[in-house]
């Protein structure tokens, strides 16, 4: 099968490969750039434990051929925060204890940051919404949409 080349800005890094036309972001993401915090749950669209933001809006990796990013700018769970500090998203969680066995985790903190960054006071409503399409087996959600309410409010005051 051909190969093409795909240069795309990933966490703020512009990197260029050789895919196969086939190839999934989800599949790039963790064999290719190393980048595991984007976890492969159902494959099809269904758990959002594979979300990442793409051009600043929340997508399934997994739906997502890799060819489809060429140009274009991609954050993943490692790209938030600094090197020596939490997102307050990421520190949100901590704090709400909205972290049980952790695979959902990077999927919910993309999809909330993809809300935080396009509302910055969204209602609890609006952050269910934006939730909407990432399975937690764990938590029972409330402490998830607790901590996105605090760190909206906590962004809301910085």
């Amino acid at each position: 099968m051909n190969k093409i080349k795909v240069k795309f800005i990933i966490n703020g890094k512009e990197v260029s490969l050789l895919v196969k036309p086939t190839e999934r972001l989800l599949d790039t993401l963790r064999d290719r750039l190393n980048l595991t915090g984007t976890k492969e749950g159902c494959g099809v669209g269904e758990c959002g434990a594979c979300t990442v933001m793409l051009d600043g809006q929340a997508v399934n990796s997994c739906l997502v051929l890799t060819a489809q990013v060429a140009g274009r700018e991609v954050r993943t769970v490692e790209g938030l925060g600094k090197e020596d500090e939490l997102d307050i998203l990421q520190q949100a969680f901590i704090d709400h204890q909205a972290v049980q066995c952790g695979f959902c985790t990077p999927g919910m903190l993309m999809s909330a940051r993809a809300l935080l960054d396009d509302k910055s006071s969204p209602t609890r409503e609006e952050i269910k919404t934006a939730l909407d399409g990432n399975l937690c087996r764990c938590t029972g959600y409330q402490q998830i949409v607790e901590a996105v309410e605090a760190a909206a409010e906590a962004e809301g005051a910085d």
